[in-house]
Order: structure tokens, then sequence, then C-alpha cells
């Protein structure tokens, strides 16, 4: 498995490290560091031999938690890389309830938190590293595959399903979105509506919002591929400084039956600044703000 020292979570000032499984796709956290978490363990020491105990009880009782988990290398507090026990998250929510621990409410809220965190924040970086590295220009324009490779750059390694067209049925706020069973063949048609004006560029990226192919970061995603089809077929971009978060959302929301409101909203924000740096890192910053508090996606 190739593996990786990614990142440390912190809770209650506590460290949890945390390394990204490329093969398995998925978040691996040291077990000792959620024993001495749950357990508040200031010693080390201490959080291994409790969770040796432990350990040895689950496995004579034949606890898939420990039969499933294994060691990695992660680095240790002297330095070095040592082997230790990981858990992927849903272990980590099962190690959780076997733990005796008034910390485990807070944490296990934490833990979900935490974790979309630090999603937003890798994936707005990886965001504004598409205009500096120049990998936004080698995307295609306008087709499901350059929304798909929108999607895979902002979240690979993040989320497993990164540039994954989504085969579960999702809703938001009551609203269902395109049925999955139909997805491709709708997401085909999609992509064959012209895109010559702004008028037209506009009723396509509704459409493929209502499609919301991905389970998780479609706006993200889409109004990046709707800033590349006006950039190329009508010379202009949305300064999405100008477009505040509540207007976007509720002309969005009302776009379902009628997109006046929302192509309006657009109209009145569109600059000539195409290659303008600034106008492009901000617009970031302002679509991950339209994302605040997160999505709420109901899978169904």
């Amino acid at each position: 498995m190739k593996e990786k020292e990614d990142t440390i979570r912190i809770f209650d000032g506590k460290e949890i490290r945390s390394v990204w499984d490329d093969e398995g796709q998925r978040w691996l956290y040291s077990i000792i560091d959620v024993v001495g978490v749950l357990t508040d363990q200031p010693d080390h020491n201490k959080a291994r031999n409790y969770w040796k105990v432990l350990k040895g009880r689950l496995a004579k009782e034949g606890n898939e938690t420990v039969t499933n988990c294994y060691q990695l290398k992660m680095r240790a507090r002297d330095g070095r890389m040592r082997l230790t026990d990981v858990a992927d998250t849903e272990q980590v929510l099962q190690l959780v309830q076997l733990i005796p621990s008034k910390r485990a409410e807070p944490f296990k809220l934490w833990f979900a938190k935490g974790w979309q965190n630090t999603i937003d924040l890798q994936s707005k970086q990886k965001a504004k590293q598409l205009f500096d590295t120049g990998s936004i220009d080698k995307i295609e324009v306008g087709t499901v595959n350059g929304l798909i490779q929108i999607h895979k750059y902002l979240f690979g390694g993040l989320y497993s399903f990164a540039g994954q067209i989504r085969q579960q049925n999702i809703s938001k706020g009551g609203f269902k979105f395109a049925n999955a069973l139909f997805l491709l063949e709708n997401l085909k048609n999609i992509e064959k509506m012209p895109e010559t004006t702004f008028e037209e560029i506009v009723a396509k990226y509704i459409e493929m919002n209502i499609a919301h192919p991905f389970l998780e970061g479609n706006g993200r995603s889409t109004r990046i591929w709707l800033d590349l089809m006006l950039k190329k077929n009508i010379r202009l971009c949305v300064d999405l400084q100008r477009v505040s978060k509540y207007d976007y959302l509720s002309a969005m929301q009302k776009s379902v039956s009628s997109d006046n409101e929302i192509r309006e909203l657009l109209r009145g924000a569109l600059t000539e600044k195409i290659n303008d740096r600034e106008i492009f890192m901000k617009g970031i910053e302002q679509s991950y703000y339209y994302e605040e508090p997160e999505d709420n996606i109901d899978m169904q």
C-alpha cells in the first residue's frame, strides 16, 4: 500500500495522527492517539498499555474492530517512523462505543466536523492551485469529462468518490436531484446543450446543478465549470465577489422553475478580466463561502 504522513488533527489540545491510504482511498488514524483522547491520558505509554489490554480482550471476543485493524508506520514523538495500529473512520467510531468515556459524544461530533473542515481547507487550496499551476488550461470546457476533471482535482485524496458519477439518489431541502438510474443519460443530454451565448451557458449550468452528478462538491465544481465556459465562449467571467451568498442561493433554488433571477444576478457581475488572478482567487473564496454550513445532502 502506498502511504504517506498526511495530517495531525487536534482534539482538546491532543494530537491524533492520520494518513491517507491511496490504495484504499480512505483516511487511517492512530488508535493509540484516539484511545489517549478518549481516556484523557496525558502519558502516551499509558494510552498504549490501555489499548494493549483492550485489544487483547476484544481479540478473545472476536471483535471485528480488532480483527480488521492493522499497522502502518507513523511518525512517533521522537521523530522516527514507527509501526502503530491504525483504524479507518468506521472503525474509529466503533472504538468510541467500546471505551467508557465522557468524551465520547464531544469526540464524535468533533471527528465528523473536523474531518469536513479538513476537506474544505485542502480542496480550497487545490482550487487555487488550478490557476497557479496552469492545470485549469488543460480541463475540457463544457463537457461532462471536464467537470469530472475539476471534481477529481479538487477532491482527489479527500473523498473516495472524487471524480466519480454518483450511483445513489440524493436530495437537499426536500428537492430530489436527478435520479441515479437515468443520470448518465441525463448528463449526455446536458453536454449536448449549446453554449455560444450567455443565456445558453447559464441554462446549461442550471441543468448541471439540477443533475448534481457527485455525492458532494457539486457547487464548487460546477461554478468553475461555468467560469470556463464563459471565458472560452464569450470572453467574460463572473466576479463572484459581487454576488451575495443569500442572493445566489435564493436564485439557484428558484432556477428549477425559472432561470431569470440567477441569469440576471450573474449578468450583473460579469467582467472582462478573465485572466485576472485576484478575480479568480477571491471567486474561489466566495464559492466556498456559499457552501457554509455544509450542504446536508441526504442519501437515499
